[in-house]
């Protein structure tokens, strides 16, 4: 049992399981934003097209794309993830070749990409708190934004990309070792899956 914990450990660890998980979650980005995108432009042609997850009040992907929050930029949303995930992607497959890229680039990735996470979380509470419909397509965005994040922010933390105080850097450090950022990703994400049973209960199935 010992041997298979500490071959496990060293997996997870590994770049291969990094920066595979990455880019297995940064496809499911891409796939999800095409559809979006799709989406609007059949919104746009006939803004009375029924699209296929307008499943009933509350899985409405026809009502949050409706909304001007999916137009924030004056175009829709999921044209941003057409740009972005193809980059997440190549990077994700250059370091799964063996590329190491330079401190100051993975630093500026991980800004980069933290904004993008601030906005996919933005775009969820306006889809829970004043839409008051949920889009799968856009639920699957949030999830692989949050894992991509999260394995982003691994190897950042791993390989002390930070630039952070040095006593500051051991801990966080220390807590991937112990896979304590695992943890708290699982617990995050059942609490936003909590969040929307709890919101919106039968509603869902209704």
């Amino acid at each position: 049992m010992t041997g298979l914990l500490s071959t496990m450990q060293r997996v997870r660890h590994a770049n291969a399981w990094i920066f595979g998980t990455m880019l297995f979650s940064s496809m499911l980005s891409l796939i999800a934003s095409f559809v979006l995108a799709v989406d609007a432009v059949k919104l746009a042609a006939d803004p009375t097209a029924e699209l296929s997850c307008d499943i009933n009040a509350v899985i409405s992907c026809g009502t949050v794309a409706a909304a001007w929050q999916s137009q924030l930029l004056g175009f829709p949303n999921a044209f941003l993830g057409l740009i972005a995930e193809p980059v997440v992607i190549t990077l994700a497959v250059a370091c799964l070749g063996g590329v190491r890229f330079p401190r100051w680039f993975m630093f500026a990735a991980q800004v980069v990409y933290t904004i993008g996470l601030g906005f996919a979380y933005w775009l969820f509470y306006q889809s829970m708190f004043h839409i008051g419909a949920l889009c799968p397509w856009c639920l699957l965005v949030t999830l692989s934004t949050t894992l991509v994040f999260a394995t982003l922010t691994h190897v950042n933390i791993r390989d002390g990309n930070l630039f952070l105080p040095a006593r500051l850097q051991e801990t966080l450090a220390g807590a991937v070792r112990a896979n304590l950022d695992l943890i708290v990703v699982v617990i995050w994400l059942l609490i936003l899956t909590l969040a929307v049973v709890v919101k919106y209960g039968d509603l869902l199935f209704g």
